[in-house]
């Protein structure tokens, strides 16, 4: 089936047939064999004009949960009720992907140096491509993610929430916790910000596996969005009165190495000078005990026992 799929160097939404599900695969850059490097691009485009909503995953290799959300995504659009055009990029970074990393080949983390420079190191170029051949297509932009190796997240949201467009993208989210987290740090969302297209980062899950609750909850917030914003007839369901919302967030670090145990569980509410965590050394013995610092919410953790000086113990979310 792949061999019928179009190859195609630039995503020119107006030669895309309307009323159809269109299928490519976008050239981006060359391998050291001149071999081309393509991302998989799946364009659903309404019969009637419209918005032109877009939805990437595995910008980080490793960051799965997202995939499955777009693949359904689009498995369940009616083109013949969509008002405007669905942009969806399975996998923003492939070469990380086949190789089951999270940076990129040069060891770089392509979301903390967006918008890249047309002319920059390898990670740059291709990050430079996906933002002027892919995003600036958009008017909306959600970008999929999970947390890194040897943690777990909550499904939560990253948005500008001092946006009123940006608020509503992320409250439609239904979200376990939503994070006030202003653009402005080299990612993708903040390059969409720059570009002025409205942008939220669905955090949904773990990394390097597919968990099924996680992708169902990913996608029911996706059809509410488009419900919302009258791309698709779909019927928009009630805004949760228990998503928390947190004004910041920030990570609690180790300030030695050794065994770690993170005692509080995901989504917990925590209370100022309680434990958080105990290292202890290769023996058995406590080295140190961790205690919050404030009153919060546990966003993520880390779950890998071994944690080195500056290792992070658990992200933690101010509320609102």
């Amino acid at each position: 089936m792949d061999r019928e799929i179009k190859v195609i160097n630039e995503l020119n939404l107006d030669k895309v047939p309307s009323n159809a599900i269109s299928r490519f695969w976008l050239e981006l850059v060359e391998d050291g064999m001149g071999v081309p490097i393509k991302i998989p691009v799946i364009v659903a485009k309404g019969k009637n004009k419209g918005k032109v909503v877009g939805l990437t995953a595995a910008v980080h290799g490793n960051e799965l949960n997202g995939i499955p959300v777009i693949q359904r995504l689009f498995n369940e659009i009616d083109v013949n009720n969509l008002k405007g055009t669905l942009v969806g990029i399975p996998v923003l970074n492939t070469p990380s992907f086949l190789r089951k990393k999270r940076r990129f080949l040069d060891g770089v983390d392509l979301n903390h140096i967006m918008p890249g420079k047309e002319t920059g190191t390898v990670s740059q170029v291709y990050a430079w491509r996906i933002v002027n051949n892919v995003i600036k297509n958009f008017h909306f932009l959600i970008d999929l993610h999970t947390a890194s190796n040897g943690r777990i997240n909550s499904y939560y949201i990253r948005a500008d929430m001092s946006d009123e467009v940006v608020r509503k993208m992320a409250l439609l989210q239904n979200a376990q916790i939503i994070v006030h987290n202003p653009p402005s740090d080299g990612t993708l969302r903040g390059t969409a910000d720059e570009l002025e297209i409205p942008a939220i980062t669905l955090e949904v899950g773990n990394p390097n596996l597919f968990q099924k609750g996680m992708i169902r909850d990913g996608l029911t917030g996706i059809h509410n969005l488009l419900g919302h914003f009258g791309i698709t007839d779909s019927e928009v369901e009630q805004i949760s009165d228990n998503t928390v919302i947190c004004k910041k967030s920030y990570w609690l670090y180790c300030d030695r190495g050794g065994l770690l145990t993170v005692h509080p569980e995901v989504t917990e509410v925590i209370q100022k000078g309680q434990k958080v965590a105990t290292l202890r050394n290769i023996f058995g013995d406590v080295l140190k005990e961790y205690f919050a610092p404030e009153n919060g919410i546990v966003i993520g953790k880390s779950v890998s026992p071994v944690n080195q000086a500056g290792g992070r113990i658990l992200h933690l979310g101010i509320i609102k």
